[in-house]
Protein backbone atom coordinates (compact mmCIF):
# COMPACT_ATOMS: atom_id res chain seq x y z
CA UNK A 1 0.00 0.00 0.00
CA UNK A 2 1.19 3.49 -0.86
CA UNK A 3 0.50 6.48 1.37
CA UNK A 4 0.49 10.12 0.26
CA UNK A 5 0.48 12.65 3.12
CA UNK A 6 -0.85 16.20 2.91
CA UNK A 7 -0.32 18.78 5.67
CA UNK A 8 -2.78 21.63 6.01
CA UNK A 9 -4.13 24.42 8.17
CA UNK A 10 -2.81 26.34 11.15
CA UNK A 11 -2.75 23.13 13.20
CA UNK A 12 -0.74 21.37 10.48
CA UNK A 13 -3.10 18.41 10.33
CA UNK A 14 -2.19 15.33 8.34
CA UNK A 15 -4.52 13.94 5.70
CA UNK A 16 -3.67 10.81 3.74
CA UNK A 17 -4.51 9.11 0.46
CA UNK A 18 -4.16 5.32 0.47
CA UNK A 19 -3.72 3.57 -2.88
CA UNK A 20 -1.76 0.85 -4.65
CA UNK A 21 -1.26 1.96 -8.23
CA UNK A 22 -2.20 4.54 -10.82
CA UNK A 23 -5.76 4.00 -11.94
CA UNK A 24 -6.62 1.91 -8.89
CA UNK A 25 -8.95 2.34 -5.94
CA UNK A 26 -8.18 4.73 -3.09
CA UNK A 27 -9.31 5.80 0.35
CA UNK A 28 -8.74 9.16 2.00
CA UNK A 29 -8.11 9.39 5.75
CA UNK A 30 -8.83 12.62 7.66
CA UNK A 31 -8.88 15.35 5.00
CA UNK A 32 -8.83 18.42 7.22
CA UNK A 33 -8.01 21.27 4.85
CA UNK A 34 -7.76 22.27 1.21
CA UNK A 35 -9.81 19.73 -0.77
CA UNK A 36 -8.05 20.85 -3.96
CA UNK A 37 -4.78 19.10 -3.06
CA UNK A 38 -6.57 15.80 -2.55
CA UNK A 39 -8.61 16.21 -5.72
CA UNK A 40 -5.52 17.15 -7.73
CA UNK A 41 -3.70 14.00 -6.59
CA UNK A 42 -6.71 11.80 -7.35
CA UNK A 43 -6.90 13.31 -10.83
CA UNK A 44 -3.17 13.01 -11.49
CA UNK A 45 -3.08 9.34 -10.50
CA UNK A 46 -6.49 8.59 -12.05
CA UNK A 47 -7.65 7.07 -8.77
CA UNK A 48 -11.12 5.79 -7.98
CA UNK A 49 -12.03 7.18 -4.57
CA UNK A 50 -14.16 4.60 -2.79
CA UNK A 51 -14.43 6.18 0.64
CA UNK A 52 -13.33 8.78 3.18
CA UNK A 53 -12.34 7.36 6.57
CA UNK A 54 -12.49 9.69 9.56
CA UNK A 55 -10.65 8.94 12.81
CA UNK A 56 -12.78 11.46 14.73
CA UNK A 57 -15.04 14.46 14.23
CA UNK A 58 -12.80 17.47 14.92
CA UNK A 59 -12.82 20.10 12.20
CA UNK A 60 -9.09 19.97 11.51
CA UNK A 61 -9.58 16.38 10.33
CA UNK A 62 -12.88 16.67 8.45
CA UNK A 63 -12.90 20.19 7.00
CA UNK A 64 -12.22 19.16 3.40
CA UNK A 65 -14.74 16.31 3.25
CA UNK A 66 -17.56 18.33 1.66
CA UNK A 67 -15.32 19.74 -1.06
CA UNK A 68 -13.88 16.36 -1.96
CA UNK A 69 -17.25 14.60 -2.06
CA UNK A 70 -18.62 17.31 -4.36
CA UNK A 71 -16.03 16.24 -6.96
CA UNK A 72 -15.67 12.57 -6.06
CA UNK A 73 -18.97 11.26 -4.63
CA UNK A 74 -18.24 8.45 -2.17
CA UNK A 75 -19.24 7.17 1.25
CA UNK A 76 -18.00 8.95 4.36
CA UNK A 77 -17.28 6.72 7.37
CA UNK A 78 -17.13 7.73 11.04
CA UNK A 79 -17.60 5.93 14.37
CA UNK A 80 -21.20 6.09 15.53
CA UNK A 81 -20.23 7.88 18.78
CA UNK A 82 -18.65 10.81 16.94
CA UNK A 83 -21.20 10.78 14.12
CA UNK A 84 -23.89 11.63 16.67
CA UNK A 85 -22.38 15.07 17.26
CA UNK A 86 -20.90 15.67 13.80
CA UNK A 87 -22.56 18.40 11.77
CA UNK A 88 -21.44 17.04 8.41
CA UNK A 89 -22.68 14.10 6.40
CA UNK A 90 -21.81 10.55 7.46
CA UNK A 91 -22.99 7.81 5.10
CA UNK A 92 -21.92 4.83 7.20
CA UNK A 93 -21.53 4.76 10.97
CA UNK A 94 -18.82 2.30 11.93
CA UNK A 95 -17.73 0.55 15.11
CA UNK A 96 -14.85 -1.54 16.41
CA UNK A 97 -13.94 -4.29 13.96
CA UNK A 98 -15.51 -2.73 10.87
CA UNK A 99 -13.36 -3.57 7.86
CA UNK A 100 -12.64 -2.01 4.48
CA UNK A 101 -11.02 -3.57 1.43
CA UNK A 102 -8.45 -1.81 -0.72
CA UNK A 103 -7.81 -4.10 -3.67
CA UNK A 104 -7.40 -7.17 -1.49
CA UNK A 105 -5.86 -5.53 1.58
CA UNK A 106 -7.96 -5.29 4.71
CA UNK A 107 -8.19 -2.05 6.69
CA UNK A 108 -9.59 -2.71 10.15
CA UNK A 109 -11.28 -0.20 12.44
CA UNK A 110 -9.98 -0.21 16.01
CA UNK A 111 -12.02 1.69 18.59
CA UNK A 112 -9.65 3.88 20.64
CA UNK A 113 -11.73 6.42 22.60
CA UNK A 114 -10.00 9.00 24.73
CA UNK A 115 -9.45 12.01 22.52
CA UNK A 116 -13.15 11.81 21.61
CA UNK A 117 -15.82 9.22 22.41
CA UNK A 118 -15.64 7.81 18.90
CA UNK A 119 -11.94 8.06 18.12
CA UNK A 120 -10.69 5.17 16.02
CA UNK A 121 -7.48 3.96 14.41
CA UNK A 122 -7.34 2.28 11.01
CA UNK A 123 -5.00 -0.71 10.99
CA UNK A 124 -3.52 -2.25 7.83
CA UNK A 125 -1.80 -5.37 9.11
CA UNK A 126 -0.50 -6.54 5.74
CA UNK A 127 1.38 -3.28 5.17
CA UNK A 128 2.17 -2.93 8.89
CA UNK A 129 0.79 0.61 9.10
CA UNK A 130 -1.87 2.27 11.24
CA UNK A 131 -3.59 5.64 10.95
CA UNK A 132 -4.00 6.91 14.50
CA UNK A 133 -5.66 10.32 14.21
CA UNK A 134 -5.22 12.23 17.47
CA UNK A 135 -4.98 9.14 19.68
CA UNK A 136 -1.22 8.63 19.66
CA UNK A 137 1.73 10.48 18.12
CA UNK A 138 5.45 9.82 17.98
CA UNK A 139 6.30 11.42 21.34
CA UNK A 140 2.96 12.01 23.10
CA UNK A 141 -0.73 11.12 23.29
CA UNK A 142 -3.78 13.04 22.15
CA UNK A 143 -5.51 15.44 24.51
CA UNK A 144 -8.31 14.01 26.59
CA UNK A 145 -9.49 17.29 28.15
CA UNK A 146 -11.60 18.46 25.21
CA UNK A 147 -15.39 17.89 24.98
CA UNK A 148 -16.01 14.18 24.55
CA UNK A 149 -12.53 13.29 25.75
CA UNK A 150 -11.81 10.98 28.67
CA UNK A 151 -8.54 10.23 30.43
CA UNK A 152 -9.91 6.90 31.62
CA UNK A 153 -10.86 5.96 28.06
CA UNK A 154 -7.41 6.97 26.82
CA UNK A 155 -5.75 4.80 29.47
CA UNK A 156 -7.91 1.86 28.43
CA UNK A 157 -7.17 2.41 24.73
CA UNK A 158 -3.42 2.55 25.32
CA UNK A 159 -3.26 -0.48 27.60
CA UNK A 160 -5.76 -2.75 25.87
CA UNK A 161 -5.33 -1.79 22.22
CA UNK A 162 -2.23 0.21 21.29
CA UNK A 163 0.24 -1.52 23.57
CA UNK A 164 -0.59 -4.81 21.84
CA UNK A 165 0.73 -3.55 18.50
CA UNK A 166 4.10 -5.04 17.50
CA UNK A 167 7.18 -2.85 17.19
CA UNK A 168 7.19 -2.94 13.39
CA UNK A 169 3.78 -1.27 13.05
CA UNK A 170 4.34 2.22 11.60
CA UNK A 171 1.90 4.87 12.84
CA UNK A 172 0.63 7.71 10.67
CA UNK A 173 -0.76 10.26 13.16
CA UNK A 174 -3.09 13.22 12.70
CA UNK A 175 -0.26 15.70 13.32
CA UNK A 176 3.54 15.62 13.17
CA UNK A 177 5.60 12.83 11.65
CA UNK A 178 5.07 9.10 11.85
CA UNK A 179 7.25 6.44 13.40
CA UNK A 180 7.18 2.76 14.29
CA UNK A 181 5.98 1.39 17.60
CA UNK A 182 9.54 0.59 18.60
CA UNK A 183 10.25 4.33 18.55
CA UNK A 184 7.03 5.01 20.47
CA UNK A 185 8.18 2.59 23.16
CA UNK A 186 11.51 4.40 23.38
CA UNK A 187 10.56 8.08 23.26
CA UNK A 188 6.83 8.57 23.90
CA UNK A 189 6.99 9.57 27.56
CA UNK A 190 3.21 9.97 27.97
CA UNK A 191 2.68 6.46 26.60
CA UNK A 192 5.36 5.05 28.90
CA UNK A 193 4.19 6.96 31.96
CA UNK A 194 0.65 5.77 31.44
CA UNK A 195 1.73 2.14 31.13
CA UNK A 196 3.78 2.48 34.32
CA UNK A 197 0.78 3.91 36.17
CA UNK A 198 2.12 7.41 36.66
CA UNK A 199 -0.79 9.06 34.83
CA UNK A 200 -3.86 8.74 37.04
Amino acid sequence: MKVQRFIGGSLESNGYILYNKKGGDAFIVDPGYNPKVFISFLNEWELNLIGILLTHNHYDHVGAVKGIVSEYPCNVYMHRQDAASYKGNVDVEIDDGYTFDLEGEEIKTLSTPGHTKGSVCFMCEKSKICFTGDTIFDTDLGRSDLPGGSEDDMINSVINVINKWPNDIYIYPGHDTGCNMKTVRQYNTEFLDLLEGRIR
